[in-house]
């Protein structure tokens, strides 16, 4: 139980990618952590792209970064909604500012572009996206995981086991 004692937040809103949500959720409890899936506000449920859903434990704007060690943020087109409510803005970039993790998968760079965290960062993303990263002032690279500092970021559902275990090394360390 690596991250005993470690709260992490795992974003959610409708056409979320399942296994981008899922698999980083499932793998952090398995070691250990509290993980809450904290929603933009608009629903109670979430539905994937695939239609499976996820049940809210709360919303953005019900938290603070001072309740956790770290934010997931999942890919798929859930990213596009996400970074529309402020409340989900102001947690990312909140966390990202006190050192803490922040990890976002596939097209989940759109919120990282958004709350204003990418300036001068190394990154990647879901190819399609790149332009978006670089035109916010990241450095992007095709690598299965990327970390700079606090800031974890993958291309892929195939590239989650690297995701997961650079998060989970992250959080030990911190």
């Amino acid at each position: 139980m690596r991250l005993t004692g470690k709260r992490i937040a795992v974003l959610a809103e409708n056409n979320y990618q399942d296994l981008e949500l899922w698999y980083p959720l499932l793998r952090l409890r398995e070691e250990g952590a509290e993980v809450k899936v904290v929603g933009s506000g608009s629903a109670d449920t979430y539905t994937s792209k695939h239609g499976y859903p996820v049940q809210v434990d709360v919303s953005a704007d019900e938290v603070s970064a001072d309740d956790f060690d770290g934010v997931v943020i999942p890919g798929g087109y859930a990213p596009d909604l996400l970074r529309r409510y402020p409340a989900v803005l102001e947690l990312v970039r909140t966390l990202f500012e006190q050192g803490k993790v922040v990890a976002a998968i596939c097209h989940a760079g759109w919120v990282l572009i958004s709350a204003g965290v990418l300036k001068g960062r190394r990154v990647t993303s879901f190819f399609a996206i790149k332009d978006d990263l670089v035109n916010a002032g990241a450095e992007w690279v095709d690598q299965e995981v990327v970390r700079d500092g606090n800031l974890i970021t993958s291309r892929m559902p195939s590239d989650l086991p690297a995701f997961c275990r650079a998060i989970i090394e992250t959080l030990e360390q911190g």
